[in-house]
């Protein structure tokens, strides 16, 4: 048996095997509140064999989204639809994960797929259409060629301390929901990535300045989330393990933050890249694989993600030590039944992914061709 097919447990979950679906903004909620649309999706990688899977970017506060169209956990209405996700990923054998998160200076941004701002007076409510100030740790804007972002307000200390409340408070919720993981986003250059970055945070107060006061914001929402967040349930982080900046975030200190989060009762940390600045990594197979390596040097858990597309490369990832689990996005997309065709490619004739209504039609067709493990 592989190793990315082997169970792995955390805490007292134990995944079905070590695949992970990415969160990937959708932008199709409205107010909010998950739909059919999130259902199938979601439902689609549970089916396709993989191990955990991770909602979208939720904000947990109505301008913590990206978009209008993001989901959220701010309100006890939103935990029923997402509740009928987790039911159907646990039927079909995946745990369920969500990622709570606030957008900071790059939330209030068109949704990806229309031409910018360009919804009709008459289709804004149709679409549940909203736009507002976003709020950051300092007041400087997104640095980007892309329309759409807009000066952020500078955060009070009641804003921070109402932020950290509203982390736990969606952690309450996402429990109620029957999530099996939490996943706290402090990546991609949202707010947690924008007080850790030097280039996005420039206070002057103990959340502003050295590298450990930068860190705070992160810290606090770790421990409160942990606080409420069930023991014996996993909790996740997902980071940017450097701005791939002049001056930025480096990998250096994320291996100091990990220590720290470890500290607090994070289990595994998801380690990315960039997104407070223009993009200064060279995007290709396998990219972001070293800087997973370097966290896990701090003795947490890792899960590698970034253009990881052969069943060969995420087994060696995981046989070389560099990541405990492996996530996929976009390639999921492309292929949800990645996880099942890698486990034929890595086990040979292994069927018990299929779900049990096409496993043996799928056998039969197989070996009637002389494919897969029948050639």
């Amino acid at each position: 048996m592989s190793l990315l097919f082997s169970p792995l447990t955390l805490r007292d979950l134990t995944l079905r095997n070590r695949t992970v679906i990415a969160p990937m903004c959708q932008y199709s909620a409205k107010h909010g509140v998950a739909n059919d649309w999130h259902l199938v999706n979601l439902g689609r990688f549970a089916i396709g064999g993989f191990g955990l899977i991770i909602v979208e970017a939720t904000g947990v506060t109505p301008e913590a989204r990206i978009s209008y169209g993001d989901l959220g956990l701010w309100d006890d209405a939103q935990i029923a639809p997402l509740a009928r996700i987790v039911d159907f990923l646990h039927n079909e054998g995946a745990a369920a994960g969500i990622q709570l998160a606030h957008a900071g200076r790059k939330a209030s941004t068109p949704i990806p797929f229309r031409h910018g701002f360009d919804e009709t007076e008459a289709e804004k409510p149709l679409v549940g259409f909203e736009s507002w100030t976003p709020i950051a740790p300092s007041a400087i804007i997104h640095p980007s060629n892309s329309p759409g972002y807009t000066m952020p307000r500078e955060m009070t200390k009641a804003d921070i301390a109402a932020t950290v409340r509203a982390f736990a408070d969606a952690a309450r919720r996402a429990d109620a929901a029957g999530f099996d993981v939490v996943e706290i986003h402090a990546a991609h250059g949202y707010l947690i990535n924008e007080f850790l970055s030097p280039l996005a945070n420039e206070r002057t107060d103990e959340y502003g300045g050295s590298r450990e006061d930068r860190m705070r914001f992160a810290l606090e929402v770790t421990e409160a989330v942990r606080a409420v967040w069930p023991q014996h349930k996993p909790l996740l982080i997902r980071i940017s393990a450097t701005d791939g900046a002049e001056g930025g975030w480096d990998v250096a200190d994320s291996v100091a933050l990990a220590h720290e989060l470890k500290a607090r009762g994070v289990d595994a940390v998801h380690v990315s890249s960039s997104g407070v600045a223009a993009f200064g990594l060279t995007a290709g197979p396998l990219f972001q694989v070293p800087l997973s390596k370097s966290v896990r040097e701090a003795g947490v858990k890792t899960i590698a993600v970034g253009l990881i597309t052969e069943p060969a490369d995420a087994e060696h990832i995981l046989q070389t030590g560099e990541a405990d689990l492996v996530a996929f996005a976009r390639g999921a997309l492309d292929d949800p039944n990645w996880a099942i065709h890698a486990h034929h490619v890595l086990d040979g004739q292994e069927y018990d992914l299929w779900p049990k209504q096409a496993r043996e039609r799928v056998r039969a067709k197989d070996r009637t061709l002389h494919q897969r493990g029948f050639a």
